[in-house]
């Protein structure tokens, strides 16, 4: 994982991760055919309007999939816009992306819909994933309870994300771990949802937080 790091550092590999290459550009792992990369699944979830769908379309490599309708007056007075009144459209299914983080680990992110009225897509959205990302916004941290709630019913490997919005007070990580009472194992951290290199360490403090919490293999089995 630190060599992901290194390499997702520089301005020139970030680049390059969003642009195809040729057959003739690609590493010797990509042509090996006989091996498979770890295929790693991982939820970005949070409230309405918190930054998923930009966190997902922040960091992905392809093409993301979004499932976007554009907002109705019938969502007035259910849907809380005051603070993201430039808000236009809504996820209504999930979002999905990809990022190649390591020779042979792949991520592959799937964004959850905020709103209440969607929360019964989340068992099949979370179903195989190896943890989540729990976005919050401080002008509105309420809306990340029910996030924090369900990672915590179903045990999957969470932390949490500040998603920093231009304009607005930036807050310590102990001070959002404070207010939303999360526990000291949880890693909380504050970032940028639409700049890629804290998307990825976002992404990557999960999976180190992930592997943590993996039972170690039995070494002495049959």
């Amino acid at each position: 994982m630190d060599s992901a790091v290194s390499e997702l550092s520089t301005a020139e590999g970030l680049s390059a991760a969003r642009e195809p290459v040729s057959e003739e550009e690609l590493r010797s792992w990509q042509l090996d055919r006989t091996r498979a990369p770890i295929a790693t699944k991982i939820v970005v979830a949070g409230g309405f309007g918190v930054g998923k769908t930009t966190m997902v379309t922040t960091v992905s490599e392809i093409t993301p999939l979004q499932t976007e309708a554009l907002m109705t007056e019938a969502s007035t007075g259910t849907d809380d816009l005051s603070a993201t009144p430039e808000k236009t459209s809504t996820t209504v299914a999930m979002d999905y992306g990809r990022i190649t983080l390591d020779d042979d680990l792949v991520l592959y992110l799937f964004g959850t819909p905020g709103q209440q009225r969607f929360w019964f897509m989340w068992d099949d959205l979370v179903r195989g994933a190896i943890g989540a990302v729990v976005l919050a916004d401080t002008r509105r941290l309420a809306e990340c309870f029910p996030a924090l709630d369900y990672f915590e019913s179903c045990g999957l490997p969470y932390i949490v994300a500040v998603n920093h919005f231009e304009g607005t007070e930036r807050f310590d990580e102990a001070d959002v771990r404070e207010a939303l009472s999360v526990p000291t194992r949880i890693p909380v951290l504050v970032m940028d949802a639409r700049k890629r290199v804290p998307a990825i360490e976002t992404l990557l403090t999960l999976v180190r937080h992930a592997l943590e919490l993996s039972p170690e293999p039995d070494t002495d089995g049959a």
